[in-house]
């Protein structure tokens, strides 16, 4: 693609008509549409927030009421019969917070007559919501003489709205499932039904009856359904890339992935847009929403903050998501801040999935919002003194600096903190200020002789952190144990300089009591 032939980037514009007649980019995803819409009747995808999904619905409803033009040179122009048409009613609660079942029952109303203006001018007659629903659903299969296809945004927002509040977030449950339930007995009305949304409410929850809801979360051929791909980035923003480093946009933005290594990985939208449009890195899909909630829970739930990168968990636990049962794994993998990583099948029909950041903008910004959690105070300042000296590769002044940030850990924290309760509580602050950074950071990296529990490898040199907690005197284990297993060799061939690092915590001093360095 020529500089004469570049486009607009379609930042925050989840209109398919807008995109294609507005001279934007886009990337065709219509040979995996193609698939969904001859494939089963009734759909369910989570994605996290952003990742194109309201774009997704827009460009179903299209296709369906025959906009042939729209879709000149896009894959599907020439497989598509333009002839059959369908209604499409599409409902959305992307927009706006409903507070209680009141706000939200009047959001329903008026989007059922709003959609229901388009077949009839005629008054509805007064009823429930579910029969406002149904009454829709039957009148624009009679008024067009083909069955309705049903899209609906956002199903679950009015509830994660409100998840700090669980009255109120069951309050708001209970009104949703009062107007899902209309599609258990919708069939003869319905052609298709996509519903999206971030997590996925089991369906005695909000679909109760609906059986045949089939999940397309992480089934394969379905994965890239939204976000953009490598290929898609090399190929239709080819114009956009000069002045970039190729490889550090993979490594700060690509690596959502939903299904084991065979899928391909998946850049955020959001991210890849605006990283495009500004020329420079930076959390912008992270910044998008404080992510307090998870925040909590993770404190709460005393959460080892190195294991985020080696999650272990199953299918049941990914999908555990309710009001009173929210899983730690389901929400940091259905929210985005977790991604599958590893699939494996020890027994036929039992999966089990290791889950990690998918990239570094989530594991920089997580952990850095983390770290006020863990005591952590002055985040900024701490960070720069941290640079400087792993820049200056300065031990002895990284052990000042990590000796004074334990010491500053507030008193009150530990008395008040679960997390306090728990030795890798040490860890998991000296892995959540380097991770803060946004520095090459791997977890218990492997080794043939076992693993370490921390390796840095940023500007020509490779950290190597083994951690211990004492009682109160230093006992010199943990450089001890670096070298004993040889942790060391598989770094040799890299040419760098080697820094083999132990540290020992004291429980009772609550203190680095030693920062033992030898370097090879």
């Amino acid at each position: 693609m020529t500089d004469q032939q570049r486009l607009r980037l379609p930042i925050g514009i989840q209109t398919f008509s807008e995109i294609r007649e507005g001279g934007y980019y886009y990337v065709d995803k219509t040979p995996i549409i193609e698939r969904l819409v001859q494939q089963n009747k009734y759909y369910f995808l989570s994605r996290p927030r952003r990742f194109g999904k309201s774009l997704l619905l827009d460009t179903l409803r299209c296709l369906f009421e025959g906009r042939q033009k729209l879709f000149e040179g896009l894959y599907i122009h020439d497989r598509w019969d333009w002839q059959q048409t369908h209604p499409v009613i599409r409902l959305s609660f992307g927009s706006g917070v409903m507070r209680n079942r009141e706000e939200l029952d009047t959001r329903i109303r008026h989007q059922l007559r709003k959609e229901r203006e388009r077949f009839t001018q005629t008054t509805a007659a007064e009823t429930d919501i579910p029969g406002e629903f149904s009454d829709l659903l039957e009148l624009a299969h009679r008024e067009t003489g083909q069955p309705v296809v049903l899209l609906i945004d956002e199903y679950d927002k009015p509830i994660l709205d409100n998840i700090l509040e669980p009255e109120r977030a069951r309050e708001l449950r209970e009104g949703l499932k009062n107007l899902y339930s209309v599609l258990k007995d919708a069939g003869p009305h319905l052609h298709l039904v996509l519903i999206t949304g971030v997590s996925k409410f089991s369906k005695v929850s909000l679909f109760s009856g609906l059986n045949n809801l089939n999940d397309i979360t992480l089934d394969a051929p379905y994965s890239t359904i939204c976000g953009y791909t490598d290929e898609d980035i090399d190929r239709v923003f080819s114009a956009e890339l000069a002045g970039l480093d190729r490889e550090a946009i993979r490594q700060w933005y690509n690596g959502y992935r939903w299904g084991g290594p065979e899928v391909t990985s998946v850049y955020n939208p959001f991210d890849a847009l605006l990283l495009l449009q500004k020329r420079e890195f930076g959390p912008y899909w992270f910044e998008s929403a404080t992510p307090t909630f998870l925040v909590n829970v993770l404190k709460q739930r005393g959460v080892f903050t190195p294991s985020l990168d080696q999650w272990e968990t199953e299918y049941e636990l990914l999908s555990q998501f309710d009001v009173d049962d929210i899983s730690t794994d389901a929400l940091l993998f259905q929210a985005g801040y977790l991604t599958i990583q590893k699939v494996e099948e020890p027994l036929l029909g039992y999966r089990q999935y290791t889950l990690g950041f998918p990239n570094r903008e989530v594991e920089t910004s997580l952990n850095h919002a983390l770290l006020p959690s863990l005591g952590v105070e002055n985040g900024p300042r701490e960070r720069r003194t941290l640079f400087k000296h792993l820049q200056q590769h300065d031990l002895a002044g990284l052990e000042a600096h990590l000796k004074a940030l334990y010491a500053g850990l507030p008193h009150d924290w530990y008395r008040n903190t679960p997390i306090a309760q728990y030795e890798g509580h040490y860890a998991s602050v000296f892995y959540s200020h380097f991770a803060a950074l946004g520095l090459g950071v791997t977890v218990e990296d492997s080794s043939h002789h076992g693993k370490v529990d921390m390796a840095v490898d940023f500007s020509g040199h490779i950290y190597l952190f083994e951690f211990k907690v004492v009682e109160q005197l230093p006992e010199g284990r943990a450089l001890a144990q670096i070298k004993a297993r040889g942790y060391a060799d598989k770094y040799r061939a890299s040419g760098k300089p080697i820094h083999l690092i132990g540290v020992e915590f004291s429980s009772e001093q609550r203190q680095i009591v030693a920062f033992e360095v030898e370097t090879i």
